[in-house]
């Protein structure tokens, strides 16, 4: 229990009626959560007006409203307070409520298009191996020390991250690992947070339904950068030709990884198979089981940002060599006698890194089948360029269904076989059911062949018409090659 005035403070007030000296008891910006004494937070969504459920919140007990239009209707007894942005403010009044937990841990936040799930799971599992008690808020899971819990979003909204900070901290967590989606920077669901380091991956074409146009999308994620501390660590991928840009303004210290430029953290591949790689980690030789270059690329970065938390480096050596990758990340489901592999490759340029990995560790004396489709109610305009390159770069392509929500998944293979040209219609077939796409692909593989199976990754569900059925790539290669659990 607060009181109003102190989780107000810091947040940017255009008027106010009523109390601010009641005592608040509960936080929400959800009518259906709201019980008494509660602080409604009134937020406009791209899809709801939280403003249009003030008088529901009320009725379910809420003492005050947080919102950018006070009603034309007040009710006695309830305190209405004005702001320029109540998403923004529910960012301070949750830090409060929460009593401000990212500055009890060291949060360190990784963005970029693609490679945030890998980086923030490998780190928290380094971390964990070195025996501290470690946070993960991921794509594919959450975890609190050991305690693992569903993932919704890539970065939850403030109240939610900050609850789950809070709860970290009151478990003797020191050290949590956090991807910063674009959305979540233009959102302020990680305003108020305090960072201790911040990561760059990389930057390809993503979100483009969301942000419009390329520049927009990339300054959102540069915004990341521009808020971190001075006393923070900012460390960004060298051989991106956006990394440099990214920490143009950042009051943070600097640092860069790379593998083909000068950086502060270098690594170079000198062995690689379907099995892992041996690096050359600096001055250190280091094997993993992690496979392809983009992984070798998150690999240092995520011993750079060991050595950046001050954790002994031949300790990190040590443990760097027994990390796993994330779930459906270049997920190997069997190398014999089909080799067949999972991977969330979801834009052109994911696609493009999983499958010329592949190229470089393929014979050639076998055919490569890639199954790919594209999401529904998402950025169109990279749907024929993911077609063009999965055809481009497979023996055959498969099109099929990813996850279609409240789109027709005809209309979606229709636009991606755009990107494909006339010469190559040999080269793909199209298979609109995903369970049929892979059994087709593992009836058609010969020994020694190999099938990618690409855009949902860890995703045990597929979105269709406002639901979410039970969907597991994994699982239903393992039951098509006949793999025993």
């Amino acid at each position: 229990m607060k009181l109003l005035k102190d989780i107000l403070f810091g947040v940017s007030l255009h008027s106010v009626s009523g109390n601010t000296h009641i005592k608040i008891n509960h936080l929400s910006f959800d009518s259906r959560t709201v019980n008494k004494g509660a602080l409604f937070v009134a937020i406009k969504g791209t899809a709801n007006d939280g403003h249009t459920h003030i008088a529901d919140a009320i009725q379910k007990g809420a003492v005050a409203v947080l919102c950018e239009e006070i009603p034309s209707i007040l009710h006695k007894g309830v305190t209405y307070v004005s702001t320029a942005n109540s998403r923004r403010a529910l960012a301070t009044v949750a830090n409060h409520w929460y009593d401000k937990p990212s500055a009890e841990l060291k949060l360190v936040g990784v963005t970029g298009t693609n490679g945030k799930t890998s980086v923030a799971t490998m780190a928290y599992q380094l971390l964990h191996q070195l025996g501290y008690t470690t946070g993960l808020l991921s794509t594919v899971e959450i975890r609190i020390g050991e305690k693992v819990l569903p993932s919704t979003h890539t970065t939850p909204d403030a109240l939610t991250t900050n609850e789950i900070l809070r709860q970290m901290v009151d478990a003797g967590v020191t050290h949590c690992f956090m991807e910063v989606s674009s959305h979540g920077i233009d959102q302020d669901r990680i305003a108020d947070l305090k960072f201790s380091g911040g990561v760059f991956t990389n930057l390809s074409h993503d979100h483009l339904d969301y942000h419009k146009d390329f520049k927009t999308y990339r300054d959102t994620k540069k915004m990341f950068f521009d808020s971190l501390p001075e006393d923070a660590f900012a460390l960004s991928n060298a051989d991106d030709k956006n990394g440099s840009f990214m920490l143009q303004n950042t009051k943070a210290i600097k640092y860069f990884f790379g593998m083909k430029s000068i950086a502060d953290f270098h690594v170079k591949v000198l062995e690689k198979s379907f099995s892992g790689m041996l690096l050359k980690l600096q001055h250190d030789e280091v094997w993993t089981s992690l496979v392809g270059t983009f992984n070798a690329s998150n690999f240092v970065c995520v011993f750079a940002v060991g050595v950046l938390l001050e954790i002994d480096k031949n300790e990190l050596l040590t443990a760097l060599s027994t990390l796993k990758g994330a779930a459906g990340r270049f997920q190997a489901v069997t190398t014999y006698p089909v080799t067949a592999i999972v991977d969330y490759a979801h834009t052109p340029d994911a696609l493009v890194q999983v499958l010329e990995t592949i190229a470089t560790l393929r014979t050639r004396n076998e055919k490569l089948i890639t199954i790919v489709g594209c999401g529904g109610n998402r950025d169109k305009a990279k749907r024929p360029l993911m077609a063009k390159t999965a055809v481009e770069k497979s023996d055959l392509t498969i099109f099929t269904s990813d996850n279609p929500r409240n789109e027709d998944p005809e209309e979606i293979i229709s636009d991606m076989l755009e990107g494909i040209s006339m010469e190559v219609n040999h080269k793909h077939l199209t298979v609109l059911d995903r369970a049929q796409a892979i059994k087709t692909a593992c009836t058609m593989a010969q020994p020694q062949d190999i099938i990618l199976v690409a855009g949902k990754g860890h995703e045990t569900y597929q979105e269709q018409n406002g639901k979410r059925l039970p969907f597991d790539d994994v699982a239903q290669l393992k039951q098509q090659l006949q793999i025993k659990k």
